[in-house]
C-alpha cells in the first residue's frame, strides 16, 4: 500500500507524465499514441489529490463519477474497488479515460488547478478500466429482478450505450438499433484507432451485452422499420442517433474530386479501414499535401490521419488563432509534434481544381480578430486584400 502523503507534500509533487511513441515512430503507424500508466506512475499521480469536501471534480463530471473514492481505493492498491466506484456511474470508463474533455470537466474543476496542475483524473480512469479489460475482469450481471418493460434505442454510439447500461441495470428489457455494421456510433467511425482503439471500444460493448442488452446492427431505423412502428411496439424509445450529417463551408469546388466531409474521410480510414489498402477495398486519395478547415478535435482527427495515410504535409486552416481552438490541447500538441503545418487566422475561400474536377489547391484570405461573438470568442473579421494560395 502506497504512503499517504500530508497535503503539503501533496502540493510538492509534479503531475506525472504519461509516456507516448515517439512522434518519428507513430506516423508510420496507427497504434495508440498515449501509452498509459504503470501501476507505479498511476499511484504517484493518485497521491496528488487533497481529497478535498465538497470534491469540486465530481460536480464537474456528466457521468457523476465517484471520482475521490476510486483515487483512494487506486493509493491503496485496491484497483478492482477502484473500478466498481467507477462503473457505478460509468459504463464506459476506458473510453472515457483516453476522449472525454476532462479539462473541461473533472480536472477543469479540480482545486489544484490554482497550485498548478490538476490531478490527471482521466489518465487515471485509463489506467483502471485498462486493467480491468487486461485480467478479462467484468462486472456485468443481469438484474435479479426484471420489470417486463421493453425498451428501444436508436443508435448505438455512447449516449445509446450509457442509457442501455442504466436501463439494463435496472431490469428493462432493452433492444439497439444500429444502422453500421459495428456498435459504437462515432467512437468507431469517427475517432482513429491512435486515440481510441476500436479493441477498447468493443471491449466495453461487450460488457453493455453481458447485461441482457440485445444489438441489432445493419438495421436502419426509418427504412427497415419506421419510429412510429418503434412505438407501437415497445414501451419507450430513446433516439440516440448522433449528429454525423457533415456541415460544409458553402464555397466554390466544394464539390471537386478530392475534397471529403471530415465525416466521410474518418469512417472511410476507421471503420472501413481504408488506412489498409489493398487488403480493405475502400480506397481513399490523400495526395501530397491535405489541408483540413477547422480547429476542433475532428480537425485534428482527420489532419493526423492523413498524415499517416501518406500526406508529405497536413495543414489545419482555422479562422481564429490557437488560444480560439476548441479541440484538445493534447491533440493540438500531438499535432505539432507529428509535424502539422498550422495556417491560424486564415479563412478558405474557394477550392481551386484543374480540367478534369480534380482539386489543385485552395484560396485563402487572412483574419484578424474583432469582438467576442456569442460563443465568448472573439469574432474573426477578413483582412481586406490578403487573398493567397
Amino acid at each position: 500500500m502506497a504512503e499517504k502523503l500530508k497535503p503539503a507534500e501533496k502540493l510538492k509533487k509534479n503531475r506525472v507524465p504519461m509516456r507516448t511513441q515517439k512522434p518519428a515512430e507513430r506516423v508510420q503507424n496507427f497504434l495508440e499514441v498515449p501509452l498509459g500508466y504503470s501501476l507505479e506512475e498511476a499511484i504517484q499521480e493518485a497521491q496528488r489529490c487533497l481529497q478535498c469536501n465538497p470534491p469540486y471534480c465530481v460536480a464537474g463530471c456528466p457521468a457523476d463519477v465517484r471520482i475521490p473514492q476510486f483515487i483512494e481505493k487506486l493509493i491503496a492498491e485496491d484497483i478492482k474497488g477502484a473500478f466498481l466506484e467507477i462503473k457505478q456511474t460509468n459504463a464506459l470508463p476506458a473510453v472515457c479515460g483516453r476522449v472525454c474533455p476532462q479539462e473541461e470537466q473533472c480536472e477543469g474543476a479540480c482545486i489544484m488547478n490554482k497550485k498548478g496542475k490538476p490531478i490527471a483524473i482521466g489518465r487515471l480512469e485509463r489506467y483502471v478500466a485498462d486493467w480491468a479489460k487486461q485480467l478479462d475482469y467484468s462486472d456485468a450481471k443481469k438484474p435479479s429482478t426484471k420489470l417486463n418493460k421493453k425498451i428501444a434505442i436508436v443508435g448505438s454510439g455512447p449516449a445509446g450505450l450509457a442509457c442501455a447500461s442504466d436501463l439494463a441495470k435496472l431490469g428493462y428489457d432493452v433492444t439497439m438499433y444500429e444502422a453500421l455494421h459495428k456498435a459504437g456510433g462515432v467512437l468507431v467511425y469517427g475517432i482513429p484507432e491512435f486515440r481510441l482503439p476500436k479493441a477498447i471500444v468493443g471491449y466495453e460493448v461487450d460488457q453493455i451485452k453481458e447485461l441482457g442488452v440485445e444489438i441489432n446492427l445493419n438495421y436502419v431505423i426509418g427504412l427497415t422499420k419506421s419510429v412510429d412502428e418503434l412505438i407501437q411496439e415497445y414501451d419507450a424509445v430513446f433516439l440516440a442517433n448522433g449528429a454525423g450529417a457533415p456541415s460544409f463551408l458553402n464555397i466554390p469546388g466544394e464539390n471537386l474530386n478530392g475534397v471529403y466531409s471530415a465525416s466521410e474521410f474518418l469512417t472511410r480510414s476507421n471503420l472501413m479501414k481504408a488506412y489498409d489498402y489493398p487488403n480493405y477495398a475502400t480506397p481513399i486519395r490523400v495526395g501530397q499535401k491535405a489541408v483540413v478547415v477547422g480547429g476542433g478535435n475532428v480537425a485534428m482527427d482527420a489532419v493526423r490521419t492523413a498524415k499517416r495515410l501518406g500526406a508529405k504535409e497536413a495543414i489545419i486552416v482555422y479562422r481564429r488563432s490557437r488560444k480560439e481552438m476548441p479541440a484538445r490541447a493534447e491533440e493540438i500538441e500531438h499535432a505539432e509534434e507529428e509535424g502539422i503545418k498550422f495556417e491560424l487566422l486564415t479563412n478558405p475561400i474557394k477550392v481551386l481544381g484543374d480540367e478534369y474536377g480534380n482539386v489543385v489547391g485552395i484560396e485563402c484570405v487572412r483574419m484578424e480578430l474583432g469582438e467576442p461573438d456569442e460563443s465568448g470568442r472573439r469574432r474573426p473579421q477578413v483582412v481586406e486584400g490578403s487573398n493567397f494560395v
